[in-house]
């Protein structure tokens, strides 16, 4: 096989797979934004169409062939949302966690003594 044939084979599956892709979300973000009010689901931003454009479908299972004519598996986020839910789920998957003793505690208590600091201003 020459290198111009693999590639040309190579561009037709990437192009296929990129229709496939655009079909299967065509069918169900229209029927989320039927399904659902158009606010992000994290931010509650609030969506028109001026910027709907923005607003995705995110799959809760993260599985974007689980489409249940319900909805159950889908929620709206904007793209800020989105993206933050992925790379949670991506830091998640490799073990990065934040939660993971950080040792980044606050220990500080700024309102600790402010009973004391109360009683003592009204004596001044």
């Amino acid at each position: 096989m020459t290198s111009s044939t693999a590639n040309n084979r190579l561009d037709r599956v990437v192009l296929e797979a990129r229709r496939a892709a655009e079909e299967r979300e065509k069918g169900y973000r229209e029927r989320a934004l039927k399904i659902y009010p158009w606010i992000c689901g994290r931010c509650a931003r609030e969506f028109t169409h001026k910027n709907l454009r923005e607003l995705t479908v995110h799959h809760r299972d993260h599985n974007h062939d689980n489409n249940p004519s319900d909805g159950s598996n889908w929620e709206l986020l904007c793209l800020y949302c989105h993206d933050n839910e992925h790379q949670k789920q991506i830091e998640a998957d490799t073990g990065n966690t934040s939660t993971k003793g950080s040792g980044n505690v606050a220990t500080h208590n700024p309102f600790a003594d402010l009973k004391a600091l109360m009683a003592g201003k009204g004596k001044g």
